[in-house]
């Protein structure tokens, strides 16, 4: 029994990837938002993008719930501002603040729907629990 040997584990340092891996992808996802938030950057990976205007749709439609909640704006004068705010503001983003060609990501209209209806539901489901909670006797 004293003859057995144990294999010995190579040091956790050799191996980079796994902990990126091991971590989410935290320093590869960081360089998304920072292309994200630099204005005219360069988009290699379509889907990249894509995902930046999908995840930014969502984080504008939690504070329009909210605001629309606090505020207490009811009806359709409610539905029609989130709408045309969130098409708005992503509009600004990807033709004015990223300066992309719209027609590599199949046109304006493509970009501007991109996630349009997740972040409306989330919209909606926001906005009801904010109103729900502070105006609801």
């Amino acid at each position: 029994m004293s003859g057995a040997r144990r294999k010995e584990e190579p040091p956790p340092s050799s191996h980079p990837q796994q902990h990126l891996v091991a971590n989410g992808g935290g320093a590869l996802r960081g360089s998304v938002w920072g292309k994200a938030l630099r204005s005219d950057s360069a988009w290699e990976d379509k889907d990249e993008f894509l995902d930046v205007i999908y995840w930014f749709r969502q984080i504008i439609a939690v504070i329009l719930g909210v605001i629309w909640g606090i505020v207490p704006l009811k009806g359709f004068v409610g539905i029609a501002k989130f709408c045309l705010i969130n098409a708005g503001i992503l509009y600004l983003y990807f033709s004015s603040f990223q300066q992309i060609d719209e027609e590599e990501y199949g046109g304006t209209w493509e970009l501007t729907k991109e996630g349009f209806m997740t972040s409306f539901a989330l919209f909606l489901v926001v906005w009801i629990i904010f109103y729900t909670a502070i105006h609801y006797d």
